[in-house]
């Protein structure tokens, strides 16, 4: 296990056989299960065929009110193979089972990096911390002014 001042979730919990102590709650102030409400809202699913065509702009407003409403929505016939999604998450699955220091090279707590490795909050301010996960994220758009900031560990990771 990693040491407890890591900044990332990840490490601090690889290898843990129990929860640790600092994402347990106590317990009153869990949330009460008993008084959740079940919803029928389901997560938007947005068709994408015909983007390029005669529905852009239904799908415009599709997306504009999932995001209004949601905050977030699903795709289906976005036009991404299959293979191209299976290599991505296999080389992603490789960055994140890297040695830390590694995939430290690239961690940042500055929202405005265009590359930067974080977790979902402040691992070490938080006196009981939230379970989230360590993410990676990248400007990509245009490829060719963001490429060179990515990761050179794995190899792969930037010839997806």
């Amino acid at each position: 296990m990693a040491a407890p001042n890591s900044a990332l979730t990840s490490d601090l919990v690889y290898g843990a056989t129990h929860v640790p102590s600092q994402y347990v709650r106590p317990e009153h102030d869990r949330p009460n299960l008993d008084q959740v409400i079940q919803s029928d809202i389901s997560i938007p699913l947005i068709d994408l065929q015909g983007f390029d065509g005669s529905r852009h702009s239904e799908i415009i407003k599709q997306i504009g009110l999932a995001c209004q409403e949601s905050g977030f929505f699903q795709v289906k016939n976005h036009g991404i193979d299959e293979a191209v999604i299976d290599n991505m998450l296999a080389v992603a699955k490789e960055f994140f089972h890297l040695p830390e220091s590694e995939r430290m090279k690239v961690y940042s707590e500055d929202p405005y990096r265009t590359i930067r490795l974080s977790t979902s909050f402040n691992v070490r301010a938080e006196e009981i911390a939230s379970w989230r996960s360590d993410y990676l994220r990248l400007h990509c758009h245009p490829l060719e002014d963001y490429i060179h900031e990515w990761p050179a560990n794995p190899p792969s990771f930037r010839y997806l």
